[in-house]
């Protein structure tokens, strides 16, 4: 998948290894071990037959899910978000649901159309980060949720699914609640306890642990978070710090939100999230 995301999709060393969590060292040896591989076993460059697509499906996906994901919200730069991969990596989803239509591949493409279809909110004007609370909703284009949504309910009644149509779901309660304060964030969190069954990880762990933030009050969620840090995962992962700093915020602890904001703000590569992380920074009480 690293090699596939570098030299199909162009995407930089730096760019995979904050999609994989991974040192950009570490990742950059990961490839060229990958391409040594090929060279030496002497592989070859071919189409697969019908035959094999079925059990190469997963890894195509997480490459088109990690391109899409660098699209909608960029590892690092001066935009929030990069039209030319989230565009592309939607255009690939269409093409894999003509190809194979099971219910992953019609879940993910689901789920990068919901999401898409904020894109206009997301940012002011000036290019400044806005929270999903804080969008106007009016600019979200219905075409995409609706088109979203029902490939979510033609997912879901397979009963094959998976995690990618599980996120879709979750986004579509989003995109369908009129207002933040109607979100239903019980069913999110309930969504989330079966996503984190069916694909264990920190970051899923991390998102439902600011659900249950939401439905049950920051002290429980900065528990879950607190957590996850407490193993050792996340620890050089700014969005955990920045969910930990609000959850902090939150609950009034201000010297642990201005430390987690400034942990988040170190590992921040993206300019308008900078701009947002010290924004909250200088909004703190001394």
């Amino acid at each position: 998948m690293a090699l596939t995301l570098r030299e199909v999709c162009g995407l930089t060393t730096e760019e995979i290894a904050q999609a994989f969590l991974s040192a950009a060292p570490t990742l950059a040896q990961r490839i060229v071990r990958a391409k040594a591989k090929i060279r030496d076993a002497r592989i070859p460059y071919q189409v697969p037959t019908p035959a094999e697509l079925p059990e190469r499906l997963d890894s195509v996906l997480r490459v088109v899910y990690l391109v899409f994901n660098e699209g909608y919200s960029a590892s690092s730069g001066e935009s929030l978000t990069r039209l030319d991969l989230s565009t592309e990596a939607i255009r690939l989803g269409r093409l894999l649901v003509e190809l194979l239509p099971e219910p992953e591949a019609i879940g993910l493409l689901a789920l990068m159309l919901v999401q898409e279809s904020r894109r206009a909110a997301r940012t002011s004007p000036a290019g400044e980060l806005i929270l999903l609370a804080d969008q106007d909703r009016s600019l979200w284009n219905r075409d995409q949720i609706a088109e979203g949504s029902a490939l979510v309910e033609r997912a879901l009644a397979s009963r094959r699914f998976g995690p990618y149509t599980l996120q879709a779901a979750i986004a579509a309660i989003h995109a369908e609640a009129a207002t933040a304060d109607a979100t239903d964030w019980s069913e999110i969190a309930g969504l989330y306890d079966v996503l984190l069954h069916a694909d264990p990880s920190p970051v899923i762990e991390l998102n439902r642990a600011v659900a249950v933030a939401m439905r049950d009050g920051p002290a429980a969620g900065l528990e879950l978070v607190d957590a996850i840090l407490a193993r050792g995962d996340l620890q050089d992962y700014r969005l955990a710090h920045a969910a930990r700093a609000d959850l902090c915020r939150r609950l009034g602890r201000t010297a642990q939100a201005r430390a987690s904001y400034q942990r988040a703000l170190a590992l921040t590569r993206q300019e308008p999230e900078r701009r947002f992380l010290e924004r909250r920074l200088a909004e703190l009480p001394d």
